[in-house]
């Protein structure tokens, strides 16, 4: 089965607006774990606009799924990562403003940073994915090992009414044929939500993971969490 990963980056932007511990969110790791997710996923970013560097520490301490913490290879990162050692680590190319993390790596043209990275991670224990663009030479991602998890980043299924979903999720099915022909592991995340879940599960059914934030915490509004966590999970069978 497909692992649900929940990113809680959208419950700290919501306690950041007022201010104060409320939502608590360790306590919302926990019980998105406890409502049936394997896994927490964080992506601090460096004005700590949602998940803090010491929100990242405190999550250490309790997360007991897989941790999957998000982010640019910059220093401070790098630091966090080296001290944590979280069962996963994502690289993203991020631009410090960005609004959410919505390009992969070129990972031609980065192949020497990426290399460096993705080496000394491994050598921490920490299983690396990256995202990536869909080049005609993305797969060219160091090293090429199953300990390197490549993530298909786009928004899957955002298209107009005028392409079906097969043709809009064609190229990340090839994608994820290139990566098994690699022996690499496949993650997914970004524009996944209850209403395309399921069929990119049903096209894609050796994916390992998939990370949901947004869309998941927005639906817990309406749903509650811990029923909303199942019907994810649901839609993942």
């Amino acid at each position: 089965m497909t692992k649900l990963s929940v990113n809680i980056n959208k419950v700290a932007t919501l306690r950041n607006a007022r201010g104060g511990n409320n939502p608590d969110v360790v306590k919302a790791a926990q019980d998105c774990e406890r409502f049936g997710a394997q896994g927490i996923t964080v992506h601090p970013r460096p004005d700590e606009r949602h998940i803090r560097y010491n929100d990242v520490l405190a999550l250490h301490e309790v997360v007991t799924t897989e941790f999957n913490i998000e982010g640019y290879p910059d220093d401070r990162f790098m630091e966090l990562v080296r001290r944590v050692k979280p069962a996963q680590a994502t690289l993203v190319p991020d631009a410090p403003d960005a609004i959410t993390s919505n390009a992969g790596w070129d990972t031609v043209r980065h192949q020497s940073l990426l290399t460096g990275i993705v080496q000394e991670l491994n050598s921490h224990g920490i299983r690396t994915s990256i995202f990536v663009t869909r080049t005609k030479k993305w797969w060219k991602a160091p090293p090429k090992s199953a300990r390197t998890g490549l993530n298909c980043t786009r928004s899957l299924m955002r298209t107009n009414t005028h392409v079906t979903a097969t043709k809009a999720v064609a190229p990340y099915v090839r994608a994820a044929q290139v990566a098994a022909e690699l022996n690499l592991g496949l993650n997914a995340g970004h524009g996944l939500d209850l209403n395309n879940l399921r069929f990119l599960k049903g096209q894609i059914p050796h994916l390992l993971e998939v990370s949901i934030g947004h869309a998941l915490i927005c639906d817990a509004l309406y749903y509650g969490l811990e029923n909303t966590i199942q019907m994810y999970l649901r839609e993942l069978e």
